[in-house]
């Protein structure tokens, strides 16, 4: 066989393989927003369990640090980069993270926002850039998630609700661990879907009482308590 077909096939060989490795040894997450275990689609109308109408316009969150659960409760502790879902950017969406064990993966813990060194820190770059629109230059902290739209429920200019719900320093520190632990059909050629479930929050939520937090405080400690019930696996 001639050199240069040797060198190419070479190449391409490697390449095959390198390409099959990453795509074995990574679980791709893919993140779906839902209203009441429907797909949640930018400014439909949706009515709570607080029979309140409303419509959403912006939905951004920090999911941080993703750790693989194994069956042995050993987590993978491989450093992962903060990831800024946005659901007006789809590929924002999904992304992977590495898997360097045989073990069997049972579940995944990760952060609902942004740790606070991270905030002392500053602005930084890609998903952390302030140009995303999720920091807080006037108290130097990020907003671990942004939730708005609109209700006739709210007595406030055009009907908006405003969410901003972050805080880095106690007894404020709004960041918040989430386990989710999988079944046996959760994982699909390698990848997951983790349902974000608005739903869960808002019948939690009063609308005509509480529709606008933008600072950290009780209120917005509340608000990332129960954000946790929207995270879910099938």
């Amino acid at each position: 066989m001639h050199l240069k077909t040797l060198l190419l096939f070479g190449l391409l060989w490697t390449s095959l393989s390198v390409f099959s490795q990453t795509k074995s040894d990574s679980l791709l997450v893919h993140v779906q927003f839902q209203f009441d275990g429907a797909n949640l689609k930018l400014n439909s109308t949706y009515i709570s369990k607080q029979n309140d109408t409303l419509t959403f316009d912006k939905i951004k969150m920090y999911l941080s640090k993703p750790q693989l659960i194994y069956k042995n409760d050993l987590m993978d502790e491989k450093e992962n980069p903060y990831h800024l879902i946005d659901i007006e950017k789809p590929k924002s969406q999904q992304f992977s993270i590495n898997n360097t064990s045989k073990k069997k993966i049972t579940g995944l813990k990760f952060n609902i926002g942004v740790d606070s060194l991270a905030s002392v820190s500053g602005a930084m770059e890609g998903a952390l850039d302030a140009t995303n629109g999720m920091y807080w230059a006037w108290q130097s902290g990020f907003i671990n998630f942004k939730i708005e739209g609109k209700s006739s429920s709210c007595l406030t200019r055009k009907n908006k609700f405003q969410f901003h719900v972050g805080g880095y320093s106690e007894p404020y520190y709004a960041m918040r661990e989430m386990s989710i632990i999988f079944n046996e059909k959760s994982i699909k050629n390698n990848e997951i879907t983790i349902q974000v479930d608005l739903a869960k929050l808002f019948s939690e939520i009063r609308l005509s009482e509480t529709n606008a937090i933008m600072i950290p405080g009780k209120e917005a400690m509340k608000i990332a308590d129960i954000a946790k019930n929207m995270f879910s696996v099938q």
